[in-house]
């Protein structure tokens, strides 16, 4: 447990430091005003794959933990939740994207051979799902944005 923890550390640590710059390079928000969002975060994260870690049965998913325990943090009223919605506010959702989708980039480098074994229909539809994500997100955001006059 404590080798899965300090893995986990080292690499809340390196995505902490990519959102940080991207934040910085991408939105304009001093590394210094970001951190506190970013450690909160990190924190989060932490607590969640130790809590997934420590409980004996596996059918729910360490990023279900991490999303209940940042939800019962930022319930209103809840002590301290004031103080951690303005630092996360500081963190670019984009910015914290940045390095999820390296590491997913990275995975599938790695394993690209079982990749090639799926067949070419595989790549097919996930062309297809990639594309359609695409295009459904930018339409939402065309829609979100014109009923809001930005656009």
């Amino acid at each position: 447990m404590i080798k899965n923890i300090q893995e986990w550390v080292l690499l809340f640590v390196i995505v902490a430091v990519i959102v940080t710059v991207g934040n910085w390079i991408g939105y304009e928000v001093m590394p210094l005003e970001a951190l506190p969002g970013v450690i909160i975060l990190c924190l989060i994260s932490l607590a969640g794959l130790i809590i997934h870690k420590l409980l004996p049965f596996k059918a729910i998913p360490s990023i279900a933990y991490i999303g209940i325990l940042a939800l019962i943090l930022t319930i209103p009223g809840m002590p301290g939740q004031e103080q951690i919605v303005i630092w996360t506010n500081q963190v670019n959702l984009l910015a914290i994207a940045t390095p999820i989708l390296a590491y997913a980039g990275i995975s599938i480098g790695r394993s690209w051979t079982d990749f090639q074994k799926l067949g070419w229909k595989t790549i097919i539809i996930g062309s297809c799902v990639m594309i359609g994500t695409f295009l459904g997100s930018a339409i939402v955001a065309e829609i979100v944005l014109r009923l809001q006059g930005i656009i």
